[in-house]
């Protein structure tokens, strides 16, 4: 009656698979179809994944170019340093600062390099800014022991272009320090002990475009204290201990700057005013701060802004009014922030962003809506590769696998890809091999036979699963990205997890049934309490009814699991993430760490009882072939056991860190669900059937009826040859 029954199931399911697995959901290709990408000369569509793989597909070369991101900064400094020169020094590459290769200075201090007009006294312990000539245009005085920077200073240097003091020891500057540098375009002062700036400070730095000022102390910046710097263009003050910028627009008193970088600070707050009249900045990096609000307007006049990096901040709500009038934008960058979610219209105001950083983000309410209007976008970055599927249009997708599946294929790895047939191929033959042998086969024991037959149906399913993965690999294969949200939402795949589940749970279930009858037949070998036909017949019926109870609880309450068996591309819910609702999270832990659990310690306790059991009845009788009778039970016993905890204690392992929230590589989940889950279905028929000595020996009488039946052995307790035939 089961396996009727069971039957009538594969070929329900079967038959509605089936149908989605022939429906045609393959786009239009009169075009290029979401995912896929022209070469140049628009006759020929790439997928994805070919795109800056190294390999040239297209034959003008167009899959291979503009693979490296240098959207945004990258660009923008490479045409600083073309249009300002170098920041490399001519003292900076003499190898020896004691050399001097035609120096055309008089005075210079004694140990230094001189090159042209150029001094290096780098590294020589210096305490004081030393005596040079007034026509040197480049003094290198980098890691010192430089503590003060007196007034007047430099006043005689009217000439000098490039002054180095980082990794000096300087903590303080007077206030005309740098008076005279009239033509000093760039001023490095990191990595040094500053921690203030004084009003107009550098007032004298008529031309200065570069002051660097990373690593030093500062905790408060006033705008007078750039008064002056009318021409500066690249403003450094990343890992400074800044709190907060000027109430007045910090670009008040730099009307031409274009990079302004305060990564790394101490930032709270950013106030509409703080970049008002910034027009000309390009650059704006505010990653690792500890910025937790922005106001409305913040960004608005930034008008010739190109990359805007806010990422590693504290930021938990990012309004799309944000990044209005943020027209030239081409990079974002909002990573790792604890972000509660993304606005369906959070880019509509950045149309010619070109990369867009999302890494370390969980998008619950994630939709294609939220890129569609970024037509441009070349490289996208997410935190899960399922989220590249909701940006096919995006050439660059990162990361491009989650060790489950690929761009191209539902199974990344080749070696799943074979070896997922190769399984269900082991799974279903085994099985079905069972099931139709002992259905032609008498035995004694008929109630066993069935709960074998019952067992070998349950784990058929694992192997039909397996194969419709197989088959649904075939078919997008190279092209997966396109189909991977439509896959996982499908009821193709709804139906293919919950195989895998019903197939998995009815097995555990029977096992534990299958176990404890054993056990009991061995622990009390004369107890009239058998189980008849009947009781056998129901209680195999309880053991699929609340398999298909499990099942099907995820399809009746959709609000509480939401896409229960659709949240990989194995379909399979086993492993717990952000995206998963409270409801699926609590209901799959129940199950396997759970019942799962509760029934493989009630089998491994039962194993251990039947064995003591079998011990001490060998131990009374002393008969040879009952301790050799013992040791072989014992190999089996271990092996079923062996086979159970090979199978969960990996996936018990699994799910536990999920539950942890700690990142576990796709690659781990598809071999388990390829290799491990499979474990127990495959090996089932070995270890309950075809391994036994009952069923060998009525194996061989149907194929050798004319041959005299083997004689029973002799010589064996009663007790132990019922228990030997059995198992």
């Amino acid at each position: 009656m089961i396996s009727k029954f069971t039957m009538k199931l594969f070929l329900v399911i079967l038959q509605m698979v089936t149908k989605a697995f022939l429906a045609d959901s393959h786009p239009d290709h009169g075009g290029c179809s979401s995912g896929m990408f022209p070469c140049e000369n628009m006759t020929i569509c790439l997928p994805q994944l070919l795109h800056c793989n190294g390999v040239i597909n297209c034959d003008d070369g167009a899959d291979e170019e503009n693979c490296v991101n240098d959207v945004g900064w990258p660009k923008i400094f490479n045409e600083l340093l073309s249009n300002n020169g170098s920041s490399s020094s001519s003292s900076s590459r003499m190898s020896d600062g004691s050399r001097v290769a035609n120096c055309t200075l008089n005075q210079y201090p004694a140990g230094c390099g001189c090159s042209g007009t150029a001094v290096n006294c780098q590294d020589r312990g210096l305490r004081a800014v030393p005596q040079v000539s007034p026509s040197v245009t480049e003094l290198d005085l980098k890691n010192n022991e430089i503590v003060f920077l007196l007034d007047y200073q430099f006043t005689a240097y009217e000439q000098l272009e490039l002054l180095f003091l980082q990794d000096n020891r300087i903590q303080s500057i007077s206030a005309s320090a740098f008076a005279g540098l009239v033509k000093l375009k760039k001023l490095y002062l990191n990595s040094n002990n500053i921690t203030h700036l004084k009003p107009r400070i550098f007032h004298n730095l008529f031309r200065l475009k570069w002051l660097i000022l990373e690593n030093n102390s500062i905790t408060e910046i006033l705008a007078t204290a750039f008064e002056g710097l009318k021409s500066l263009l690249f403003l450094d003050l990343h890992n400074n201990l800044l709190r907060g910028l000027p109430n007045t627009s910090i670009c008040s008193e730099m009307p031409k700057l274009n990079w302004l970088d305060l990564e790394g600070n101490q930032l709270h707050t950013l106030q509409s005013s703080s970049f008002r009249g910034c027009n000309e900045v390009t650059v704006l990096v505010l990653n690792g701060n500890k910025i937790e609000w922005i106001q409305a307007g913040t960004f608005s006049n930034l008008n010739s802004l190109v990359e805007l990096d806010l990422s590693s901040n504290r930021l938990k709500d990012l309004l799309p009014s944000s990044f209005k009038g943020l027209h030239e934008l081409q990079q974002l960058n909002i990573s790792n922030n604890p972000l509660h979610q993304i606005y369906p219209d959070e880019f509509d105001d950045v149309p010619l962003l070109r990369s867009l950083s999302l890494e370390g983000l969980e998008i619950p309410n994630i939709h294609s809506r939220m890129f569609e209007k970024l037509t441009n976008l070349h490289h996208i970055y997410f935190k899960k590769f399922q989220y590249c599927s909701f940006a096919p249009h995006v050439r660059s997708c990162k990361p491009n696998t989650d060790g489950i599946s690929s761009f191209e294929n539902l199974l990344a790895s080749g070696i799943l890809r074979v070896f997922v047939w190769v399984v269900a191929f082991i799974t279903c033959l085994g099985n079905l091999f069972v099931i139709l042998t002992r259905s032609f086969i008498t035995t004694e024991n008929s109630n066993h036979a069935l709960a074998i037959k019952s067992l070998c149906c349950a784990d058929c399913l694992m192997g039909i699963y397996l194969f419709f993965l197989g088959a649904f690999d075939l078919r997008f294969s190279g092209e997966y990205n396109q189909h991977a949200q439509a896959w996982m939402a499908s009821t193709a795949c709804q139906l293919v997890g919950s195989l895998a589940m019903l197939s998995s749970e009815v097995s555990v279930f029977q096992l534990t049934y299958m176990t404890l009858e054993k056990s009991f037949s061995i622990v009390f070998p004369f107890s009239h309490h058998r189980a008849s036909k009947k009781r056998t017949l129901s209680t195999l019926a309880v053991i699929w009814l609340l398999g298909f109870s499990l099942t099907l609880v995820p399809f009746l309450c959709k609000e509480s699991f939401g896409t229960y068996y659709g949240r990989n591309g194995v379909c399979f819910p086993l492993q717990s993430d952000g995206t998963e609702r409270h409801g699926a999270r609590v209901y799959s832990t129940g199950i396997f760490l759970g019942l799962n659990l509760v029934a493989f310690a009630i089998i491994v306790l039962a194993y251990a009882s039947m064995f003591y059991s079998i011990h001490t009845t060998a131990a009374r009788t002393g008969e040879r072939s009952a301790v050799s009778v013992e040791v072989a039970l014992a190999k089996r016993f271990f092996f079923i056991v062996f086979t159970n905890a090979l199978c969960w204690i990996p996936i018990f392992l699994l799910k536990l860190l999920s539950l942890l929230d700690l990142d576990i590589p796709g690659t781990v989940t598809s071999w388990v669900v390829i290799f491990i889950l499979p474990i127990n279905s495959a090996l089932n028929p070995i270890l309950y059937t075809i391994t036994t000595t009952s069923f060998q020996e009525k194996l061989k009488q149907c194929l050798q009826k004319n041959k005299p039946s083997l004689q029973d052995t002799q010589g064996k307790s009663f007790v132990l040859l019922t228990v030997h035939s059995s198992t």
